[in-house]
């Protein structure tokens, strides 16, 4: 039975493109669209056609089992209000031809990739101005074009912004968080940035070279993952936001056992993996600021010695 969306909030609908509808980003098209609001999946010409014939298949504990009308197309072809960009960092610069910067004008672009060191990329072919980088906390996976399982019983975004005024974030949150995507605007860019990446790159980092689940790496690896959460912790402070070795191993102890990371699943599924803008982009700010990192540059070099 299908569900098309009805709007839920008394805002007005927006217009939201989705560059790369896979597991985040169809997972946040079906939301967005449920909600009321205009989505536009840009994709290859085979997924948008399975796009615009069939909807986007949800199946999620969180939000239930639904089906969600989009429009999808290979190229944007008119202004919208938000583009989320939700691609892998593997297929970020040829996705990127998808939303020509004219084509986009002055509408919000809000990357939701891995990593630290796209924001810059993205404001080199935007306007700064409009360019505001999200961190997201969810388990998504595209079984199939147009379906989407949710693994996690959450999905939350924080957004943030050293270029974009805080006052123009609100908006976006305040639409997400209406369609069931808790949004919090943050202060301070790197800090939510590196929040992610001293959680993400560990656990990354460990679970693909092992090709374990995290209740493996705890208690077979577990004087890695403390080393490894120390490094990435005074990465962190030498890039100007706080670094709690501490409080991140709470957080990795709190996780369900049976947790992987999104680069082991790649791994397992034969797909590109997010080394250089995961482990890649920790040793060039290693180099930058002149902190040591051997187990990082070890785990590095073990992992693409494993994939060549």
């Amino acid at each position: 039975m299908l569900e098309w969306g009805i709007i839920v909030s008394d805002m007005r609908p927006w217009t939201v493109a989705v560059l790369g509808p896979g597991g985040v980003g169809g997972l946040l098209a079906a939301l967005v669209a449920r909600a009321g609001h205009r989505v536009i999946c840009l994709a290859g010409e085979e997924s948008s056609q399975v796009l615009r014939r069939d909807g986007i298949r949800l199946r999620s504990t969180q939000h239930g089992d639904f089906t969600a009308r989009v429009e999808a197309d290979t190229e944007l072809r008119e202004p919208v209000d938000l583009c989320l960009v939700t691609v892998k960092q593997t297929a970020l610069a040829p996705a990127l031809e998808r939303v020509p910067p004219t084509v986009l004008g002055s509408g919000l672009v809000v990357p939701l990739l891995n990593g630290i060191e796209h924001p810059a990329l993205l404001r080199q072919r935007y306007r700064p101005e409009s360019v505001a980088p999200g961190v997201i906390r969810v388990e998504a996976t595209r079984v199939a074009p147009g379906q989407i399982v949710q693994g996690s019983p959450f999905a939350e975004i924080d957004l943030a912004s050293a270029t974009v005024q805080r006052e123009r974030l609100d908006a976006p949150a305040h639409m997400l968080t209406a369609a069931g995507v808790p949004t919090r605007v943050q202060r301070d860019e790197t800090a939510t940035l590196w929040a992610k990446m001293s959680f993400l790159a560990p656990l990354a980092l460990l679970t693909t070279r092992y090709g374990i689940t995290l209740g493996g790496i705890r208690t077979d690896h577990r004087e890695e993952l403390l080393t490894l959460l120390a490094e990435t912790s005074a990465l962190s402070r030498a890039c100007g936001a706080p670094g709690d070795a501490t409080s991140t191993l709470r957080m990795f102890d709190a996780f369900p056992a049976e947790t992987k990371s999104s680069m082991q699943r790649d791994a397992e599924a034969g797909r590109p993996l997010e080394l250089d803008a995961i482990g890649g982009a920790l040793l060039r700010a290693a180099e930058q600021h002149t902190v040591e990192v051997p187990l990082t540059r070890r785990l590095m070099a073990e992992l693409v010695e494993a994939g060549s």
